[in-house]
């Protein structure tokens, strides 16, 4: 699973770039508590959209039924106990967009699944079960799932959440259709008081059936009291990218190699090969290198056949510069910005996502993956945890699993970052077990200052 997770914490890792593009795909995933209907609701998508071939629907057919959710439960276990475990991906597109799907697990234990799928997405499904809540009630309650799964997306910088209340039709009467107006209603309530309490920004919140169908491909008139379009009419208006991001060239190294079989007036230069972060590389620019400090000029930008591109973010290159720098795996190339700000951190104050089974342990040492640079980290201090219900800090001893906090963090060595709203590349960290070599926490780099720092 660390293995995973260090791959998705790099945000141009891109699935099925190749095929369709970033530009052109929205990546959206579903999510909240389990049985919500996630995996029904996109099976219903492909359905509806008409994605799927007709000896597919017939492999998921008894008796004539259409079992929606097979079409991503792709394990045995799945299968067998009707709950998603592992992240599974479709692909569909309409005449408008095209789309990678994500359904991700809602159970407690599996969150980490779901970070995983969060942390590259553009858009978050997040589903509520009417049936689930105290719809009755004008002030209901939220399930805790939903509300860590939403609080874990927004702070992962998913630009778009879309709130999908779904089985509206399991709680209407036959001879009072009323009730599904009123529960849609009261949960909009409540998931708008949610929202505003954890600086939760809303694009949509669309009633659904998505074993039936109403509202997720077509709309269905007078239902709920609902107006607005269909689920699927909304994605395809999303934009693939919302969110403010650096956009000063930024690639972390991952291979350094020597330059010596290739005539040419830089033979013999080291080329730092690496997937461009975020901006655009040219022939000429300056750039920095961190940790270090140091500048030099770009003098060839590289492809992987060695002919010379200008390169942008998600595409992979070799850079040659004017000059040799010892630089190694892990150091990041940068365009030389005085208003970038990055921060030489090793004792820094970060939030932190919990996802090991055992509870944190203060003063253990932890491997950490920053970018490709593999460092040693220890938690000094828990500052306080956010209790999910109260939305409200709180002092606490330890963190458990699925637990959301505020820590000191002691880093082994000095790191080049940047706060996770400015860059996930740069703003993001993983802890990983020494011990069990699995995803221990996810770090995220806050905008206060560090305990320590030095400005560059």
């Amino acid at each position: 699973m660390s293995k995973i997770l260090q791959k998705s914490m790099i945000p141009n890792n891109n699935i099925h770039a190749q095929s369709i593009g970033r530009d052109s795909a929205i990546k959206f995933i579903t999510c909240g508590s389990v049985d919500d209907g996630k995996s029904t609701l996109i099976g219903r998508l492909l359905v509806d959209s008409k994605s799927v071939l007709q000896d597919q629907i017939a492999n998921v057919s008894k008796s004539g039924q259409i079992d929606l959710a097979q079409f991503t439960d792709g394990l045995s276990a799945e299968r067998e106990q009707g709950i998603t475990i592992d992240v599974a991906y479709r692909y569909f597109s309409t005449s408008k967009r095209k789309f990678i799907i994500g359904d991700t697990p809602g159970h407690e234990q599996y969150t980490r699944n779901m970070i995983t799928a969060a942390s590259n997405a553009d858009a978050a499904i997040v589903l509520v079960d009417a049936t689930k809540l105290e719809w009755q009630l004008d002030n209901l309650r939220l399930l805790t799932q939903t509300c860590r799964h939403t609080l874990l997306v927004k702070m992962l910088r998913v630009p778009t959440i879309i709130f999908a209340v779904n089985k509206l039709d399991a709680i209407d009467a036959p001879d009072d259709s009323s009730q599904a107006a009123l529960g849609f209603h009261r949960i909009c309530k409540a998931l708008r008081s949610f929202a505003k309490s954890a600086g939760v920004v809303i694009h949509s919140i669309v009633p659904i059936s998505a074993l039936k169908g109403d509202n997720v491909v077509f709309h269905t008139q007078d239902w709920c009291g609902y107006e607005g379009e269909s689920l699927l009419s909304i994605l395809e208006k999303l934009q693939t990218t919302t969110t403010k991001e650096v956009s000063t060239f930024s690639m972390p190294v991952q291979w350094v190699e020597k330059f010596s079989n290739i005539k040419d007036p830089h033979q013999g230069r080291r080329i730092y090969w690496g997937r461009v972060a975020s901006g655009q590389i040219t022939k000429g620019q300056m750039l920095a290198i961190y940790p270090c400090g140091e500048k030099a000029k770009v003098a060839q930008v590289l492809s992987h056949v060695r002919s010379e591109v200008n390169a942008k973010a998600g595409q992979s290159v070799g850079i040659i510069l004017d000059r040799e720098l010892d630089i190694s795996r892990g150091d990041y190339l940068i365009s030389s910005d005085p208003n970038l700000h990055i921060q030489n951190v090793r004792d820094v104050k970060v939030t932190l996502a919990w996802m090991d089974n055992n509870p944190l342990v203060l003063g253990r040492t932890y491997h950490a993956l920053h970018g490709h640079r593999w460092v040693k980290a220890k938690i000094t201090k828990i500052i306080s945890q956010l209790n999910i219900e109260t939305m409200e800090d709180q002092e606490v001893k330890s963190l458990n699993a699925n637990a959301i906090g505020t820590v000191d963090m002691s880093i082994q060595e000095t790191l080049p970052v940047l706060s996770f709203k400015k860059s996930k590349e740069m703003g993001s960290m993983i802890l990983v077990d020494t011990a069990t070599h699995s995803t221990a926490g996810a770090v995220l780099f806050n905008d206060p200052e560090p305990l320590l720092e030095e400005l560059i």
